[in-house]
């Protein structure tokens, strides 16, 4: 059984109103959340978890926010002597831009996504400014393409699981590591949302659904799916991952 090394890559930043992450709770707080590229290091292929952000911002005041460097994605696989096109598999949470903006450089891999969040990319709701159409472009021209259509496993070690919580076509991906099946996140929150304050436990309510979300009663139960799957949750922009080489 093949066992990974999870290294998180900083390969942008957002800096938004904490509620996008928290849903109904912390509303007029300012947040910076970091945007990573996972590297999987383990087994026979060179693995991310998306890409991240073309052109990140990189200034003194944002790494100081969430605590560690920002890097170009060139930049980010430099420090394990891989380029882009060094990597073979790329599976994607979802398609939000800033987590594909780098699918081009990656011109030898192979890209997971599932089917409903290709299909979304190509005619997305008005509400979801996020998706970019260009930014698959290229990868969906050279067939680059693994359309996901079920859970299960990917590869030796990795399997995924449809988690439409903050996208339709949103994927989670257990990965098998030391601390045992670690989830990142197919849907965008911080550790909050999985360990809520003592305000918002005290409603009863055991997670907080990602801010953004396309049906926050089916993201609270997909949450807790999820938390009960996993032996440890790597939530999706968690500023703690900043400032560690590997998980």
């Amino acid at each position: 059984m093949s066992t990974y090394i999870i290294h998180p890559i900083v390969v942008g930043t957002k800096i938004f109103d904490k509620g996008m992450m928290t849903y109904q709770h912390d509303y007029g707080t300012p947040y910076t959340i970091p945007i990573y590229a996972w590297y999987l290091e383990g087994g026979d292929k060179k693995i991310l978890v998306d890409t991240g952000e073309m052109h990140p911002v990189v200034s003194e005041d944002r790494e100081k926010a969430i605590g560690g460097k920002i890097y170009t994605l060139e930049d980010g696989l430099a420090r394990f002597q891989l380029t882009p096109e060094d990597i073979d598999v790329v599976i994607h949470t979802h398609l939000h831009s800033d987590h594909c903006e780098n699918d081009y450089k990656c011109t030898n891999a192979r890209f997971y996504i599932h089917e409903q969040e290709l299909k979304t990319i190509s005619n997305p709701h008005p509400l979801d400014y996020r998706y970019v159409e260009d930014f698959i472009f290229e990868i969906r021209e050279a067939g680059q393409i693994e359309v996901v259509k079920k859970d299960g496993e990917l590869l030796p070690g990795i399997s995924v699981m449809h988690t439409p919580a903050h996208s339709p076509g949103g994927m989670t991906i257990f990965i098998d590591t030391a601390k045992g099946k670690t989830a990142i996140t197919g849907f965008c929150v911080i550790r909050e949302n999985f360990e809520p304050p003592v305000q918002v436990t005290a409603m009863e309510m055991e997670v907080i659904p990602p801010g953004t979300n396309i049906n926050s009663y089916d993201a609270y139960n997909m949450m807790l799916k999820v938390r009960d799957m996993a032996d440890y949750i790597i939530p999706l922009h968690e500023p703690e991952f900043a400032s560690i080489d590997a998980v």
